[in-house]
């Protein structure tokens, strides 16, 4: 029987209040309206923002909410006026979405479409949510919410991807691989005989690691407290691994010595501000690029020496690798079923979302890489 019009009920991975586990529980979900695109969501990572948001009790998120945007799924049904998918089509879920009318879209440059701001209502655009648990709505998040077996989306916010590409494989290029992978090679332009280093080796830092390797980077040094991280790091490229709790100097100082003058490209992937000061710190003082891939606690403020950049290093942002989320998704998709990009090396597990409480004690450990939950 069609389900096109009518409210779903299925089960989703609920988050009632800070600090909680995920709750399992069946819940509505509302058809699409003008714009908007139903998602059978068929697999999902566990990233590494969904394990920042379930270890603070002080981000600015409504609550209850339903967590996800590492996704992948099909068509469902679509709502009124979506042209650039139909139902049955394969999509990737996109965090940041692309309207392509805003002047970030429109600059060849820019990816930060001034549509993502609104996600942080966590309801759609007319102001209400799509989720319905026991009588009560539940917040979206992330423009995306793909714990759950059906979600809602806005078309801006869809990528439409090649029919026969594995769901359960490719959902990484939702945010996790795209985010590490373009930051090296979009937003750092990673030059062919340059000598990078990498601090945070998760699924982002090791998704950098392999955009450097792909840039041509001659030296790829991976920093980790965890040396378990270090075998993987090096099958995908990182030349050599150091963990700052072993060295008798700080890590800066090791680099400087290590390199003569210094690292030519710098990436923070953890979201940590002394590693950024560190990151930083480590750069070539002429030329040297440090880019912050990891995402930064908003609330605090980041305390660097003006003197760093006197003599020319360059302090980056980078938000989903620099890609433009519609137009390039689809051709990350492509590389990777013409066998140029591999994400096999960063699944390290897969579980059913009802396990879902499994998959984060396993991110804790620091022997997940990523976690992929099938619906």
């Amino acid at each position: 029987m069609s389900t096109i019009g009518q409210v779903i009920r299925c089960k989703a991975a609920i988050l009632w209040k800070p600090g909680a586990p995920f709750s399992i529980e069946e819940v509505e979900v509302a058809p699409p309206k003008a714009k908007e695109v139903r998602i059978k969501v068929v697999a999902t990572g566990l990233c590494g923002t969904e394990m920042k948001v379930l270890g603070s009790k002080h981000l600015d998120l409504l609550y209850p909410t339903i967590l996800g945007h590492e996704g992948a799924g099909i068509v469902e049904s679509i709502g009124e006026g979506v042209s650039t998918v139909k139902p049955g089509d394969k999509v990737i879920t996109l965090f940041l979405p692309q309207c392509g009318e805003c002047t970030s879209c429109l600059n060849s440059e820019g990816n930060f479409c001034i549509q993502f701001k609104q996600s942080k209502t966590q309801l759609m655009s007319d102001g209400t949510s799509r989720f319905t648990c026991k009588g009560k709505s539940i917040y979206h998040f992330g423009n995306t919410s793909t714990f759950c077996e059906y979600t809602v989306i806005k078309e801006i916010s869809v990528a439409k991807i090649d029919a026969v590409a594995p769901l359960e494989k490719v959902c990484l290029i939702s945010c996790g691989f795209s985010t590490g992978f373009g930051a090296a090679i979009n937003t750092a332009k990673v030059t062919p005989g340059s000598t990078c280093a990498v601090f945070g080796l998760g699924g982002v830092g090791l998704s950098v690691v392999m955009g450097c390797k792909a840039a041509g980077a001659a030296r790829i040094i991976g920093v980790d407290v965890n040396k378990e991280k270090f075998k993987k790091a090096q099958e995908l490229g990182a030349t050599e691994c150091l963990n700052p709790q072993d060295l008798k100097k700080p890590i800066q100082e090791v680099l400087f010595d290590m390199t003569d003058a210094g690292i030519d490209f710098c990436f923070e992937a953890i979201g940590n501000l002394d590693v950024l000061a560190a990151a930083l710190a480590s750069c070539n003082e002429s030329y040297g690029v440090c880019v912050v891939v990891g995402v930064l606690p908003a609330s605090v403020q980041l305390k660097i020496s003006g003197q760093l950049f006197f003599s020319g290093r360059s302090l980056k942002g980078s938000v989903f690798g620099g890609w433009k989320s519609r137009q390039h998704i689809p051709k990350l998709v492509a590389d990777y079923m013409a066998e140029k990009l591999n994400l096999d090396p960063l699944i390290t597990h897969t579980l059913n979302l009802d396990k879902i409480n499994e998959a984060v004690e396993l991110m804790k450990t620091g022997k997940c890489i990523r976690c992929i939950l099938l619906l």
